[in-house]
């Protein structure tokens, strides 16, 4: 039997000694699950949130509103890159923007995407 890929071989202790199923937890995590439309936005969000540069641009706009000349500057990024990277967070509904005559600032969506990519960093701190 092959192992997909990116999964390790089990560890003892990783796997029930003995089969046995558990109907009402079992039933109760399926009634938690999600419906599919639900998991796959969230995958999508998330799939943003896991690119470098992306949570870099991200971090730097959960200081302050940033133009994209800022944000170049602070991620050392060409303006290019920087504006295609904010393309994907602004579909992703990631980072919302104002254009102020000439230039566009951003600034994160909202409160969740706040607390998701702080609750993120904390939990790489510790």
């Amino acid at each position: 039997m092959s192992k997909a890929v990116g999964q390790d071989a089990a560890v003892p202790g990783d796997l029930c000694e003995v089969s046995c199923v558990h109907p009402e937890a079992v039933a109760q995590a399926r009634a938690a699950l999600p419906d599919e439309a639900h998991v796959a936005a969230a995958t999508s969000f998330l799939k943003l949130l896991g690119d470098p540069t992306r949570l870099k641009l991200l971090s730097a706009l959960s200081a302050t509103e940033l133009c994209v000349c800022d944000l170049a500057a602070v991620v050392g990024l060409s303006e290019s890159a920087v504006s295609h990277q904010l393309r994907l967070l602004r579909t992703g509904r990631l980072v919302a923007f104002r254009k102020a005559g000439r230039v566009v600032y951003y600034r994160l969506a909202d409160e969740h995407v706040t607390t998701l990519l702080r609750s993120a960093l904390e939990h790489a701190r510790e």
